[in-house]
């Protein structure tokens, strides 16, 4: 769970490729700086544009454009980090059931704290494949015994079943140890927040935002970019391409990062690392399992 967060030097800020937006954009930025080269030998050669287009609708249009995708940003940056938020709980509930079951239910033997923590495993991993639209046959089958893996790939909502489950299978071996009711009430209390965890992700994935508004930001993006060299050729001269490489590569990027963060269940670069959180969720229940 933990990360680097060391700060990058220059040379890092200035030249990295991998983990950044640039994959995503480049071809944008190239044909925008391409069309800026055209322009410029156009206008500074041959005369073409003359003094170039007034700057002055596109420089509030750029204003206006700023804070729309400032806006859109900010949104979708909420939606990852709620997303961050509801994943950092599902661990931590995961983590005290298991401490539950050990400390409530002393009774029970390995076999059956191995069954219970691959239940709470496998709505992990049926939990990132049913918010992905992916197939949980492989991650789900190997942490349950196969009826149960043959009723949980058969319900309709995968990760749902298996709280119903382990609800069940939690009351049954806490009546047979005549655990007392208050201690049961919270092993309850922990898969009811278990079920907040899924409701919560599945409104974030069920909820994008309005594909009116990403779809006008996305035009509004492209007609900027577009004009920036006809309206910055007369001001900039040769130096045109070089302003409009840096301001193509700012709004592509915001409006590339804001379509990455907004499905924070996705696997894009910038999405979360749901594959890392579930092995977390793995290494930490197995603990409970080996004998004391």
């Amino acid at each position: 769970m933990s990360s680097n967060t060391r700060t990058p030097g220059l040379r890092s800020l200035l030249f990295a490729y991998r983990g950044t937006i640039m994959p995503v954009i480049w071809r944008r930025v190239l044909y925008t700086v391409f069309l800026s080269l055209i322009v410029a030998v156009l206008d500074l050669r041959y005369g073409w544009f003359g003094t170039g287009l007034n700057a002055t609708p596109l420089t509030l249009l750029g204003l206006t454009l700023a804070i729309f995708l400032g806006f859109r940003n900010q949104v979708a940056y909420q939606r990852w980090w709620e997303a961050r938020v509801l994943w950092g709980e599902l661990i931590t509930i995961a983590r005290d059931i298991a401490r539950q079951v050990r400390a409530f239910l002393p009774g029970a033997d390995a076999t059956e704290r191995a069954t219970l923590m691959g239940m709470l495993i496998a709505f992990a991993h049926a939990l990132r494949h049913h918010l992905r639209g992916t197939d949980p046959t492989a991650d789900v089958s190997r942490w349950l015994s196969p009826r149960l893996a043959e009723e949980t790939l058969a319900a309709p909502n995968r990760p749902a079943y298996l709280v119903h489950r382990l609800g069940i299978d939690l009351a049954d071996a806490a009546r047979t140890e005549r655990t007392d009711p208050i201690l049961l009430a919270q092993i309850d209390l922990k898969l009811s927040q278990l079920s907040h965890v899924l409701a919560g992700c599945e409104r974030i994935s069920g909820t994008p935002i309005p594909f009116s508004y990403i779809l006008l930001l996305h035009r509004s993006v492209h007609v900027y970019c577009f004009f920036l060299p006809f309206c910055l050729v007369g001001v900039m001269g040769w130096f045109t391409p070089v302003v409009v490489a840096i301001l193509a590569y700012t709004f592509f990027g915001l409006d590339a990062l804001g379509d990455q963060i907004e499905d924070p269940f996705d696997v894009m670069p910038n999405d979360l690392p749901l594959d890392r959180y579930s092995t977390t969720v793995e290494n930490d229940l197995l603990f409970f399992v080996r004998p004391e």
